[in-house]
């Protein structure tokens, strides 16, 4: 009976397939098909299975490889070779120059977030806001030695201007004016022979074998400054010169130092919102002309030319000649000079004892004593201590005396006023300012008269002065000790100066007392009633906005200034590391109105009101006369250091009011 349901349960299903069996391969019929029986029979089909040609390929199966310490020693191995192989095309091709550019852009980049961070009343990173300064100083100072080359000058720049940063950073510029390490005597050669065509011996006509008929030199380096070193030498025909060569390296990184110092210069003006970037150029394009020996002797002859052509300076002022023959674009040749420097007040005031109706050797461009014969021991090595160990230049200091403690006998005051001079008359007169005049470029010597002679070396960084802005700068130089605040406040605007009375100050370096002072009571509001942190940063954030009051409009603004600044900011300083002995305001004051007196332009009748003009403005200048024999007298008895510094105190005061802190001695050259 159970077979039997299954037979009755299995006959459709063979039916339905015997009949879809015949329906597939029998002819086509007209009969139609119940509906019923065609719905079964299209409910099933048999299963095809793909084509293969249709099928995606299989892809592999990935298993992660072991972790091999070979492979990875291998990669760093490449790595490390790569950057080996560019540090030493960089060292080798460019003198480094592309490892310079990539540790100033980071350590750059470092200083700037930094203070982005942290330059508030309660730094997050930092102790204090005096911490974050001491760091980053640091961090400068550290990149400019280690870089070397035009970052020490820049750095020696950023020294001369430290008054205008924090304290941290006065400290620590203080190192920049250190000897830089000299090149080796194979260096040297390389220089000269690449300018010359020529070995040394060739182009000077010297022997470092005794050989007789030539000259000698000395291997040693007598002075190494960042760009260059000087070396003795004894020409065949008896001249003494100094032989001034480029460092080797300077040529190939010149170009990419001022590229790094543009782009810090260009983000930094970006980052902190301070208009510095607009004076970069003229900045780099005064550095470059420095690295260029021919334009330094471009200048030293207009100098020497100019000078000798001034009554009131012919006789009191010395430049050195020049040898154009010997000299090219990375080499000079001057005559050697023999005298005191600036900063030997000792040298200079302490008895003479050289005989009567003498001067030191060279005075007046008189030719210097031969060397004696006996002085015959050449220099061949380059000793590890050099410049200390001399070769052979004779030492010329019979002057001294037996016990070795005489000077040159000669006053501080005419010494000091005929530096004074010297530097007014390039910038009222001729408009050629040597914006290098520290102590160390600045020999004294003794004229046969008992007279001191003022030599001026280095001639390299100078600025030029357009016959109108030179009127201009007269003008505004004699308005400032006439207190004619109308004339002031026409030209200040003239040059995009947005408050005169702060840029007067800087101008005189002493506190202006002509004007309204209205700035500088505005600056100092707002810093009550807080904690010593916020304090000290309001302060310093006041300081920031005064250099943007004073830059008001960047395009206007003489770029000349920067360095006249300079200029004005050393002799300051030589003046006070000698005692304040002259009245500087007053004799910078005298030559800006007789240069406006002696204007070439000027009409008859124009010339003579100028005159009488003038001759009011030196009634005038004996007020400042009264200030200056009162400092004096305090001096003099023990109760001041002179005008010099009662100035500095009183700019230190006013400085503090900007939130700047003036450590004493910041105007010493």
């Amino acid at each position: 009976m159970i077979h039997g349901l299954f037979a009755l349960r299995r006959a459709p299903v063979h039916n339905a397939t015997s009949q879809l069996l015949r329906r597939t391969f029998a002819p086509a019929r007209h009969n139609p098909t119940p509906f019923v029986r065609r719905l079964q029979s299209q409910a099933w089909e048999p299963l095809r299975p793909p084509n293969p040609a249709h099928l995606p390929k299989p892809r592999p199966r990935k298993i992660k490889p072991p972790f091999t310490r070979r492979k990875w020693v291998r990669r760093l191995a490449i790595v490390s070779a790569l950057l080996g192989t560019g540090y030493l095309f960089d060292k080798q091709f460019y003198a480094s120059s592309i490892t310079r550019s990539l540790r100033t852009f980071y350590t750059g980049l470092l200083i700037g977030l930094d203070y982005k961070i942290n330059f508030r009343a309660h730094p997050p990173l930092a102790d204090s806001i005096e911490d974050l300064h001491a760091r980053n100083a640091k961090r400068i100072f550290d990149l400019l030695r280690h870089n070397g080359g035009l970052y020490l000058k820049i750095g020696q720049a950023i020294a001369m201007q430290s008054a205008i940063l924090p304290p941290e950073f006065q400290k620590m510029f203080q190192k920049m004016f250190d000897d830089a390490p000299q090149n080796e005597w194979r260096e040297v050669e390389q220089v000269v022979r690449e300018d010359f065509g020529k070995s040394v011996e060739e182009v000077f006509g010297v022997s470092f074998t005794q050989e007789e008929g030539k000259g000698m030199m000395e291997k040693t380096a007598r002075a190494s400054a960042s760009v260059a070193q000087v070396h003795w030498a004894r020409l065949a025909d008896g001249r003494e010169v100094a032989i001034k060569i480029q460092k080797k390296e300077i040529a190939q990184q010149v170009g990419w130092d001022l590229w790094a110092f543009k782009v810090v210069a260009k983000a930094y003006t970006w980052w902190f919102e301070i208009p510095v970037y607009t004076l970069v150029p003229y900045i780099s394009e005064r550095l470059m002309l420095e690295t260029d020996f021919e334009n330094e002797a471009n200048n030293a002859e207009e100098m020497r030319h100019l000078v000798h052509n001034e009554p009131r300076l012919a006789g009191r002022v010395y430049i050195p000649s020049v040898y154009r023959e010997l000299s090219s674009k990375r080499v000079m040749t001057a005559e050697w000079i023999e005298g005191v420097r600036l900063w030997d007040k000792e040298g200079i005031t302490n008895r003479w004892q050289g005989g009567w109706r003498r001067g030191s050797p060279g005075a007046g461009g008189t030719q210097l004593p031969p060397i004696p014969k006996t002085n015959t021991k050449l220099d061949t090595s380059f000793p590890p201590d050099a410049p200390k160990h001399a070769a052979f230049k004779p030492d010329r200091k019979d002057w001294k005396g037996k016990d070795h403690k005489g000077g040159l006998g000669v006053s501080l005051k005419t010494t000091m006023n005929t530096i004074v001079d010297l530097f007014s008359a390039q910038m009222f007169l001729w408009g050629a300012v040597h914006c290098d005049p520290h102590p160390g470029n600045i020999f004294i010597r003794r004229l046969p008269n008992g007279q001191p002679e003022v030599v001026l070396i280095d001639h390299g960084l100078y600025i030029r002065m357009s016959p109108n802005f030179r009127h201009q700068y007269s003008l505004f130089w004699k308005s400032l000790l006439a207190f004619d605040n109308e004339t002031i406040q026409d030209i200040a605007t003239s040059w995009g100066v947005g408050h005169a009375d702060i840029f007067a100050s800087a101008t005189l370096m002493r506190p202006y007392q002509g004007g309204d002072n209205s700035v500088m009571q505005e600056l100092k509001k707002g810093a009550q009633g807080k904690d010593a942190a916020e304090r000290a940063f309001a302060m310093q954030a006041k300081g920031r906005d005064a250099i943007k009051l004073m830059l008001a409009d960047d395009k206007k603004w003489p770029q000349e200034l920067i360095f006249i600044g300079r200029n004005l900011r050393i002799v300051q300083g030589n003046n006070q590391f000698l005692g304040s002995p002259v009245n500087r305001i007053k004799i910078t004051g005298l030559w800006a109105s007789r240069a406006l007196v002696e204007s070439k332009d000027l009409k008859y009748s124009e010339r003579w009101a100028n005159w009488l003009k003038h001759l009011r403005f030196r009634c005038v200048l004996v007020l400042t006369d009264v200030a200056f024999y009162w400092s004096r007298i305090k001096q003099l008895t023990g109760f001041g250091l002179g005008m010099e510094d009662d100035i500095e105190e009183r700019m230190r005061v006013m400085a503090k009011d900007f939130g700047v802190e003036l450590n004493h001695g910041v105007f010493e050259g």
